[in-house]
């Protein structure tokens, strides 16, 4: 069973390679896990926001679930996303993708209804009562307009099948107040690659990182700076990114990494509707900084 002391290092949010008919490319799979596995890393996210859950039909999730499992093979934790917008549709794929091996869910905020912080702990209570593996809270005001206090949030950490959570909320005070009050049995995971050191720095116990994808060596290095506590040697390493970064998310993640996935042996650039191809212009720079960074990583490996 998964705990929250196994999630500690570098979890890349992983993009769903698919083919011109939307399904999912296996091929891209294998050659996308190959990548990572190579590099090193400590787990993997499917099925968030990179890997397009909302576009991705339902059985290619499932599909997409099992997949990572056996590539993974026993090497690290496969954490599911789960994004549904209500809490019947929530379990139900949360029981799928257990149902394929995942480790674990990441579950993330209810969205649209606008729900009350009652209603947001209530949520979660009673998805980590039903769920059959433990559970990580993910959360993301920027995309679902629901922040959660830092109150409810230590009152959650103390459920036992809620071992953790994905932090993505930009405000840093409110993360020192989450990471403030949690409980030892849950592990505050950083969610932003922009703010990875910092998170480091005030007590996150590792990311989900989405250009983790691309550059896990560099990422790894800002890792072992940042928990040896060198926070200084981590931001200067995290500052050499921000130009790749800066362009990664310059349009709808995951577009722009996608377009260049095959630096890496993963060539599979397609995206989802409603999210279409990256600029020209964009793809262009950012093939031309990933291949520096690429360079740099590889001279230091």
């Amino acid at each position: 069973m998964l705990t929250a002391n196994r999630l500690r290092g570098l979890f890349p949010a992983i993009p769903t390679p698919v083919n011109a008919d939307d399904t999912i490319d296996a091929e891209a799979v294998s050659a996308l896990f190959a990548w990572l596995l190579r590099q090193g890393i400590d787990g993997v996210v499917p099925l968030g926001g990179t890997g397009e859950y909302g576009a991705l039909a339902r059985a290619e999730r499932i599909r997409m679930a099992g997949m990572s499992v056996k590539a993974m093979a026993g090497k690290g934790p496969v954490i599911a996303g789960v994004l549904d917008t209500g809490f019947h549709d929530a379990l139900q794929a949360g029981r799928e993708f257990a149902a394929e091996g995942v480790d674990g869910l990441l579950v993330l905020t209810p969205y649209y209804t606008n729900p009350t912080q009652a209603g947001i702990r209530d949520y979660f209570l009673r998805y980590a009562d039903a769920s059959p593996v433990p559970i990580l809270i993910y959360e993301i005001p920027y995309r679902t307009r629901i922040a959660i206090e830092p109150g409810i949030l230590h009152e959650l950490s103390r459920h036992p099948n809620i071992i953790g959570m994905k932090a993505c909320n930009l405000d840093m005070y409110h993360f020192l107040q989450v990471v403030a009050g949690v409980d030892e049995s849950f592990a505050v995971l950083s969610g932003e690659d922009s703010l990875f050191p910092l998170h480091l720095a005030a007590g996150a116990k590792g990311g989900i990182v989405v250009t983790a994808c691309l550059l896990p060596r560099a990422w790894r290095q800002i890792y072992e700076a940042g928990t040896a506590g060198r926070t200084a040697d981590a931001l200067q390493l995290h500052r050499r990114l921000i130009p790749l970064m800066n362009m990664a998310f310059a349009e709808t993640n995951p577009g722009p990494m996608k377009a260049v996935m095959d630096l890496v042996g993963v060539d599979a650039p397609r995206m989802l509707a409603p999210l279409v191809q990256p600029a020209p212009a964009l793809v262009a720079a950012l093939r031309a900084e990933l291949s520096r960074q690429l360079a740099i990583s590889e001279g230091v490996g």
